[in-house]
């Protein structure tokens, strides 16, 4: 076991990303998809989610919406495997749901993840594009924060090229924070490779790793639900305070 977290640690350091199987029992998936069935009809969420022809898509501040769903994941092996990749402090700085259905079909282009969920606004050197989404006020760090990050992708649907995997560029993350124009370039002499994660499984990614998603396929167009949560090791300068750190 200590072999494959090293493996794993070490492929996320070079190639950007890695897939765990097997990071949630059959069980914890079981619950965690009851909880956000009996979360998706509560007002109190409406502010952070998504919805379309009345069914949530998405829902940004998963942690404090659902804290059931925070209890169960602190619970699992999530938090080990950050903790491989960015040493024992790692802690849950942010929780996003994706649910990806025939109804809630989408289209991700190429792009880094840039932003980070904070508490309240202050002026910091290097901290800007400051936006406000779903309540929760959102700012782009210098690329070093991003480059102490890392996102454990949780699966509680089998994901396969019929319903829209992860794509991601190997290595892309080593390149910093790139230009429209960078982006292109790379995607030009790069070949992308998708993220199969059986149920249960975990994507393990840098947020500076160039990804994107297509649609479902027809005619299966199998749900595909995420629990994306993003971890850091390291408190923000400048007063700034992370959104939903429990370190």
């Amino acid at each position: 076991m200590m072999r494959e977290l090293n493996e794993m640690a070490a492929r996320v350091e070079q190639a950007g990303f890695a897939v765990v199987p097997g990071v949630l029992e059959e069980e914890t998936v079981r619950r965690a998809v009851a909880a956000l069935e009996r979360a998706e009809s509560h007002a109190e969420i409406c502010a952070g989610a998504r919805r379309r022809v009345g069914r949530l898509y998405a829902l940004r501040n998963l942690l404090n919406a659902v804290p059931e769903l925070r209890e169960l994941i602190e619970r699992t092996r999530a938090r080990a495997l950050a903790s491989r990749v960015l040493g024992a402090r790692a802690f849950i700085v942010r929780g996003i749901l994706f649910d990806k259905t025939a109804e809630a079909n989408w289209k991700v282009a190429w792009h880094q993840d840039l932003s980070i969920a904070v508490r309240a606004r202050r002026d910091a050197e290097g901290f800007g594009g400051w936006s406000e989404k779903a309540g929760v006020v959102h700012v782009q760090p210098p690329a070093g924060v991003l480059e102490r990050m890392v996102s454990v992708r949780l699966h509680l649907d089998a994901c396969d090229e019929e319903n829209a995997p992860l794509k991601v560029v190997p290595g892309s993350h080593l390149r910093g924070r790139l230009s429209a124009e960078a982006i292109a370039h790379a995607l030009e002499r790069a070949t992308a490779v998708s993220c199969v994660v059986p149920r249960g499984g975990a994507l393990l990614m840098r947020p500076l790793l160039l990804h994107a998603s297509s649609a479902l396929r027809a005619p299966s167009q199998r749900r595909r639900r995420v629990v994306h949560l993003e971890f850091a090791a390291a408190a923000l300068p400048a007063g700034l305070e992370w959104s939903s750190g429990t370190n």
